[in-house]
């Protein structure tokens, strides 16, 4: 088995903490992006709610006129 270098050992395990800080943080923005996307989502069917709501009151109306 070969000898351990101490510094080779240390710059390693400087690259483990910062390879984990990163992974913390690109997680934190993952759940944000996801947090975003959830609210896009409701708002698009909200939206299309509003849409089709308009829709039907427009289609009554021309349809009560054309009679």
């Amino acid at each position: 088995m070969e000898n351990i270098d101490p510094v080779e050992y240390g710059k390693l395990l400087g690259k483990v903490d910062a390879l984990s800080e990163k992974v913390e943080c690109m997680e934190s923005d993952l759940k944000e992006l996801l947090a975003l996307a959830n609210k896009g989502k409701g708002g698009f069917w909200m939206g299309m709610m509003m849409a089709s709501a308009i829709g039907g009151v427009v289609a009554w109306f021309f349809g009560q006129v054309g009679r």
